[in-house]
């Protein structure tokens, strides 16, 4: 049986028409749910019932716009109405506990109105994404800005400052003997710097130099740092990791090969400032070994913010790997023996996103 064969059956006009319209659905949910975290209503809501002009009021916008917004949110099911009888004005709605943790708390695992932010806000930049896919360049990471930024940074922020540091890491045990005898740690694509807070917030003898070339990521990083109380003990820099003096016995990258456009030159300076006996540790995408059409959640997850995000910044540099989001295991072991790896080892860390490997 060829794989072809395994294909399902194309849908019928009718059927596939019924997944695009509820995909606009869908759309139209999620362009909601960015103007309820950009204008702070999930927020208000989560603290109280609200009428359209008492949301408006505590949010400081306009009371006709909340009114439609409210609304919207009740047909839609995310919020729910006390009673659609009274007068649109004095109807009070309320954001029930397990949407408004969804919605509003930033250190749940279930908080995933991140993606949201991540997917309306790349929506911004549909012209210039059209113009890159066009001439073959890109749009940059600077270029997409604020929204990608921070949506990228809080939708990793509940696993960086829980399961990575306390239950993932320490469950290698080579990672863990750096993290209980204070090693030293660098953090190669930073961000925000929760990867490197949570690390040392679960670990308080180890210590961290976190490296990243965005300085807007860098500034936020140090002022998370201090509002965390580990500033003594994590360090961020402005800077391309060659720039690394000593050496490190953890030298880690989570979620950030796949955008680099030189990785071999990134996985070549993280081999050398490891310290002898030290690890190296990449942290990317779980999508599937190989290419599988149609592919499950997962994959068309990572696809769609390759299409969107991830392969447009990367070829917004020359020359650029263009890699993508979708960076398979054999990618990464032929990008890590280019930079002088003997072998990739995937390590058994379960997690439903991101599959952890340890370079040697």
């Amino acid at each position: 049986m060829t794989a072809t064969d395994r294909s399902p059956a194309p849908a019928t006009a009718e059927e596939f028409g019924e997944r695009m319209f509820g995909a606009v659905l869908g759309a139209q949910l999620v362009q909601s749910a960015y103007l309820g975290d950009r204008l702070g209503y999930y927020r208000a809501l989560a603290a109280a019932p609200r009428t359209p002009g008492e949301l408006a009021a505590a949010t400081g916008t306009a009371t006709r716009y909340a009114r439609e917004w409210l609304e919207h949110q009740a047909v839609t099911g995310v919020l729910t109405c006390d009673d659609p009888d009274a007068p649109a004005d004095r109807r009070q709605y309320r954001l029930p506990p397990g949407h408004a943790e969804v919605l509003t708390d930033v250190l749940s695992p279930n908080h995933v109105l991140p993606l949201a932010r991540m997917v309306a806000g790349l929506g911004r930049h549909i012209d210039a994404l059209t113009g890159a896919y066009r001439s073959g360049g890109g749009v940059s990471w600077a270029a997409f800005g604020t929204d990608a930024r921070e949506a990228q940074a809080a939708a990793n922020r509940p696993l960086f400052l829980g399961a990575l540091a306390r239950e993932h890491l320490p469950s290698v045990p080579a990672i863990r003997a750096v993290l209980a005898n204070g090693g030293r740690v660098a953090d190669i694509g930073c961000g925000y710097g929760w990867s490197a807070i949570g690390v040392a917030l679960a670990h308080p003898a180890v210590r961290v130099d976190g490296y990243d070339l965005d300085a807007p990521s860098i500034a936020a990083a140090r002022q998370n740092a201090q509002d965390a109380g580990v500033a003594d003990r994590v360090r961020f820099h402005e800077a391309d990791a060659g720039t690394a003096a000593g050496t490190y016995d953890l030298v880690a990258a989570f979620e950030c090969i796949h955008d680099m456009p030189d990785p071999v030159g990134v996985l070549t300076t993280m081999r050398r400032i490891t310290a002898p006996g030290g690890v190296v540790l990449v942290v990317d995408e779980r999508v599937a070994e190989t290419f599988t059409a149609p592919g499950d959640d997962v994959e068309q997850l990572m696809y769609g913010w390759s299409i969107t995000c991830c392969l447009p910044d990367g070829l917004s540099h020359t020359p650029s790997a263009g890699t993508g989001t979708v960076m398979r295991p054999d990618t990464l072991r032929g990008y890590a023996r280019s930079a002088g790896f003997s072998d990739v080892h995937v390590l058994p860390v379960e997690d439903q996103f991101f599959r952890f490997y340890r370079l040697v």
